[in-house]
């Protein structure tokens, strides 16, 4: 079976200061702010919705098809995919721009400041005439806005079942939009927050959305996920004993295994268990991109856990 994932790719480069933002922050002077934080430790890792997907689906020894934008500076990032088997032809680059780009800072409460950088990102890879195998399956994850839009429109079009996952980017649409694109799905996938999110810019409950999307899949960190169907309510747990180093990423993951899953025929419910397990893999390594695993052991974690 054909994957395809539509989503960004970009390059996070992370940093760390080593105190409280809340130490350097007036709130009295709040409106007019104005403040530098020395940072250590830059690291530069591979990362986006799109790459990250596919980077774990890779491990799964899928071959997903990314649609997705980069820039003049992808070199690294595609030597990297091409290195984990990942195909980059429907990759289109922008070279009079940057790849997408997240500056995160992280204090030492955790707490973040993110500036991102769209870039390349800021251009459509939606293409009438791009042509899709019949037996096939997509996911439509945050990314271009217009391809957000058009990429559902198309699936539902081609007959080919999509997931919708819109994540930080449910503010940029309106309740009309995200249920024009929730309508038709297989599967509408966000964590808790962002349910809330969509129930409130659509005025619609999650038995209303039921009525447009064959299932709800809500991913609740440590708490595992819970999977909602027309009259049938499932809960899914974590994977136990993992030694969690960073949760980032761990929900791009869920979802490679969730897809995996689907791909083996598996029922919504066992695909789950798929993706909790391989977003185990993930949390045990600090970045979206770094953690490794072969399929041994990751059918030994599974049948351990489940």
């Amino acid at each position: 079976m054909d994957i395809y994932i539509s989503g960004s790719m970009a390059y996070d480069r992370i940093m760390n200061f080593p105190d409280k933002f809340a130490n350097h922050i007036l709130p009295e002077k709040i409106h007019i702010l104005n403040v530098c934080f020395l940072v250590q430790d830059l690291e530069e890792k591979f990362g986006g919705t799109a790459g990250n997907i596919a980077y774990s689906l890779a491990l799964l020894q899928e071959k997903p098809t990314i649609l997705a934008t980069a820039g003049s500076d992808f070199d690294r990032y595609d030597n990297w995919l091409k290195e984990h088997g990942i195909s980059t032809q429907g990759i289109e680059l922008k070279q009079d721009l940057p790849t997408a780009s997240a500056y995160i800072t992280t204090d030492h409460d955790d707490n973040q400041i993110t500036a991102f950088n769209p870039g390349a990102m800021n251009y459509s890879t939606y293409q009438t005439s791009r042509e899709f195998s019949s037996q096939s399956i997509a996911i439509v994850s945050p990314g271009n806005l217009e391809d957000m839009q058009n990429y559902p429109l198309k699936y539902k079009e081609e007959g080919i079942p999509y997931i919708f996952d819109p994540g930080q980017n449910i503010p940029a649409f309106s309740g009309e939009q995200l249920l024009e694109m929730i309508t038709g799905s297989r599967m509408l996938i966000a964590n808790d927050y962002e349910l809330s999110l969509i129930t409130e810019a659509t005025e619609c409950s999650k038995d209303d959305l039921l009525q447009r999307t064959q299932s709800i899949v809500t991913t609740l960190g440590e708490h595992g996920a819970r999977i909602e169907e027309r009259g049938k309510e499932t809960e899914v747990p974590a994977v136990k004993g993992v030694t969690a180093v960073d949760p980032t990423g761990a929900g791009d993951a869920f979802r490679s295994g969730l897809i995996k899953g689907l791909c083996l025929g598996k029922e919504l419910q066992e695909a789950a268990k798929l993706g909790a397990t391989c977003a185990s893999f993930s949390v045990e390594h600090k970045g979206t991109q770094d953690h490794s695993f072969s399929m041994e052991q990751f059918w030994q974690r599974y049948n351990a856990n489940f």
